[in-house]
């Protein structure tokens, strides 16, 4: 894996194959973060890795100047991981080793993007606690987005606060927003 933008751009981190993880390929980060840097100043926001694995979408935000970021996964050999390699790098990541599921239940942090990286085998009604657990608690900033990893064979697009999906090979990013509220005039 490589980081693939800015302040680290090229380094390449390889984690342990011990380790139950699929890192997001390097195609499909650098669409995804094509898409996020038409939207947001990178270092203005705060970000949420849910299921981070080895941290690779993390590290692409902390390369791109992201100082509030924060890291929750359930596996202590990724957390450890995470962590040295933040370290090594001098980068910025909070790291959480937790159940995402119980996170989201008890957190009070928002993020400006919460980025949900589960297992594909996940069965849509594990996919669809995510969103329903991120807008019930509030933890969405405003202007805010949570993105969902899943497979092209996984369709989310009947959850609640669903916007649009994006392909890239075998992954899928499916995009989840509040609803804008009106105002009065």
């Amino acid at each position: 894996m490589r980081i693939i933008s800015g302040l680290y751009k090229g380094r390449r981190i390889t984690a342990p194959k011990k380790l139950p993880v699929r890192p997001t390929t390097d195609m499909a980060k650098e669409a995804l973060f094509n898409i996020l840097n038409n939207t947001y100043y990178f270092d203005d926001i705060s970000v949420l890795d849910l299921f981070a694995g080895i941290g690779s979408i993390s590290y692409e935000f902390a390369s791109r100047g992201t100082t509030n970021i924060t890291c929750v996964d359930q596996e202590l050999g990724c957390t450890k991981f995470i962590s040295e390699t933040a370290q090594a790098f001098e980068m910025p990541l909070q790291v959480i080793k937790s159940d995402v599921f119980k996170f989201l239940e008890q957190t009070t942090m928002k993020a400006t993007i919460i980025f949900a990286d589960p297992p594909y085998a996940f069965p849509v009604e594990a996919f669809s606690k995510i969103p329903q657990l991120v807008f019930q608690n509030d933890l969405l900033e405003d202007d805010g987005l949570l993105i969902v990893e899943h497979s092209k064979h996984t369709d989310l697009s009947d959850l609640e606060h669903y916007n649009y999906s994006k392909s890239y090979g075998g992954n899928m990013f499916s995009f989840f927003n509040k609803p804008e509220t009106e105002t009065a005039e």
